[in-house]
């Protein structure tokens, strides 16, 4: 009972179906599509997800307490992802959300030793999954769509390429990639610009790849990976770029962070960070995915970034959103994990492939319907660091274009190895 009226209440459009642990079917929505049908394996789950949806609805689905019989988890995502929209979908879940976010300074209390496992629990499982969904140069991120039907590969590219024009590099600068990955943007930039690199990263599987990556490409004597906190690093750097990793900072560590891009930064230097964002305004990290994929994890809104950049004395030269790329993004990784689900099963199990089909496929909602984005915010410490307008970044990026071109006529080119 409790879990029909909560779908009655938010499910408006399309159509779902519910078969519970009883046999007994019933339907809500206005039968227009996507039509979906889930089917409860006992008596319990209905309730525990009427009152705790954030949480349980995830659980059920990694469990096989909820099957869809109907659909898949992406139509069952999109579905609910279109009704509730910006919201909490009811007034009970927004509740919760509103107690959730008194406390959520501890929640995202990431000191180094914390943030380190934090770290660990995403980024260090099995090299073999990411290899599944990723592009080969293991692009952990939103990448830049600049047509429709440009492939995953390429648009992963052309966000390095889009970076780095934003970053103005110059022959001999210093640059510090913060939370480097699996080591290719800090390797794409050592290969197509004369700098030189040096990227930290809390998970030992990405340090360990990155820095065999930089010695077999015969760049290792310009770029260095290093298993480090960047709270640890001194100064100072010509340029500092950081992609993905903000989302990890926690709210009460921001100012912590944009004062040490400030301490590292050069007075002439240049910084640009890619982080996903709110448009809603300052919320709460959603329960799931605070437990089983980011823990101590949040999506920022703008108006909580920009105090700490203003405070750090910084100057916010440009910023970009970002809005559909990771919607696409994400459509790809979905599709090339369910192509591989056999084998990710192989690598883990039944309830990880469960958990991980719910990950990507809910996050995609959230970008698509839900007020997700990704922001690029530039900055520097002197405000004519950078000419007037931003003609130069398109300048860059036909030459680094024109530069990638030549080097893989040549087969010089190791940008996707």
């Amino acid at each position: 009972m409790f879990l029909r009226w909560l779908l009655d209440y938010v499910v408006k459009t399309g159509r779902l179906t519910v078969v519970d642990a009883n046999g007994k079917t019933w339907t809500v929505g206005d039968g227009g599509p996507p039509g979906v049908t889930l089917t409860l394996r006992d008596a319990k789950i209905g309730r525990a997800i009427a009152f705790n949806p954030h949480l349980k609805f995830g659980e059920a689905y990694m469990e096989g307490r909820l099957d869809i019989t109907e659909g898949d988890v992406w139509d069952l995502m999109d579905l609910l992802g279109r009704n509730v929209g910006t919201g909490y979908g009811t007034p009970l879940a927004a509740a919760i959300a509103r107690a959730r976010r008194l406390y959520r300074r501890v929640l995202q209390h990431n000191p180094i030793g914390r943030a380190r496992d934090n770290v660990a629990h995403h980024y260090d499982l099995d090299g073999g999954l990411y290899d599944l969904f990723l592009d080969p140069d293991r692009q952990y991120s939103c990448a830049y769509f600049e047509t429709p039907d440009t492939s995953l590969d390429e648009a992963q590219l052309a966000k390095k390429r889009h970076i780095a024009a934003k970053l103005r590099l110059e022959p001999g600068n210093r640059v510090l990639d913060i939370g480097s990955g699996w080591g290719g943007l800090g390797l794409y930039l050592a290969q197509m610009e004369e700098v030189d690199v040096t990227g930290v990263t809390l998970s030992e599987e990405q340090h360990t790849l990155s820095s065999a990556r930089a010695l077999h490409q015969g760049l290792d004597g310009r770029v260095r990976f290093r298993l480090e906190d960047y709270r640890h690093l001194d100064p100072a750097f010509d340029r500092i770029v950081s992609v993905g990793m903000f989302e990890h900072v926690g709210v009460g560590h921001y100012q912590e962070y944009f004062d040490q891009v400030a301490r590292l930064l050069d007075e002439a230097g240049v910084a640009l960070i890619h982080s996903i964002g709110r448009i809603d305004g300052p919320g709460t990290t959603n329960p799931w995915i605070a437990k089983y994929i980011f823990p101590g994890g949040y999506i920022p809104a703008l108006s909580e970034v920009l105090p700490a950049i203003e405070k750090a004395g910084l100057f916010v030269t440009d910023i970009e959103i970002l809005r559909l790329h990771y919607a696409d993004t994400l459509r790809h990784w979905r599709e090339r994990f369910t192509a591989n689900r056999d084998r990710a099963k192989e690598i883990y199990d039944e309830r990880f492939c469960r958990m991980w089909e719910f990950y990507l496929a809910a996050s995609e909602s959230s970008f698509r319907h839900m007020g997700f984005m990704v922001f690029q915010v530039q900055l520097t410490r002197k405000v004519d660091a950078l000419p007037m307008t931003r003609s130069y970044m398109t300048e860059a990026e036909t030459t680094l274009h024109r530069r990638e071109e030549t080097l893989q006529s040549t087969g010089r080119s190791k940008l996707r190895a």
